[in-house]
């Protein structure tokens, strides 16, 4: 996993990332964003349900630790073992939604990362336990809040990018 060195760095990288993987989907039609194609474990509505979905949670998080809220990752209705049921849930959630409506819940999203980027000292940001949420939600290992934000933002946008593209490939 790459390491920043500032808040600057992170927020160029997910930056660089979404405007990549949001560019994917300029040119599908609204009539195929359910349509799928062997070889592609999700449609283009699945695809961007599951990005609005996890970022969606990383903002609860901080959201409700800002609050005094016992934060319940990965979510209040499911636990880390129970993946599959979440992401079926982010499909069920948000897949219905048009593609625009996903792309701007998506980039709402992510504007609101950036503030919350920018709300956090970079003590906050890039030292270990500074949320509970993130000591909490790893038994074992210690994630900075940043490595969350990475591993929910970065890191999928360049995965999903490539399964939009091979689904493009197929569809288009």
């Amino acid at each position: 996993m790459k390491v920043y060195e500032n808040k600057e760095e992170l927020t160029a990288e997910i930056n660089k990332a979404f405007e990549k993987y949001i560019k994917e989907f300029d040119n599908i039609p609204e009539s195929l964003k359910d349509f799928r194609v062997e070889g592609v474990d999700r449609t283009p509505a699945e695809n961007l349900a599951y990005q609005v979905g996890w970022t969606t949670l990383i903002l609860k998080w901080e959201e409700d630790e800002s609050k005094g809220l016992q934060v319940n990752t990965p979510s209040d209705e499911f636990k880390w073992n129970q993946l599959g049921e979440l992401y079926q849930w982010f499909t069920d959630t948000y897949a219905n939604l048009s593609l625009k409506e996903l792309k701007d819940k998506l980039n709402e999203n992510i504007n609101s990362i950036y503030v919350m980027i920018n709300s956090l000292s970079e003590e906050e940001l890039f030292k270990p336990h500074m949320r509970k949420w993130a000591d909490e939600a790893t038994k074992t290992a210690v994630w900075e809040v940043y490595k969350f934000i990475h591993v929910n933002t970065v890191a999928p946008f360049g995965t999903f990018r490539t399964k939009i593209r091979k689904w493009k490939k197929t569809a288009l």
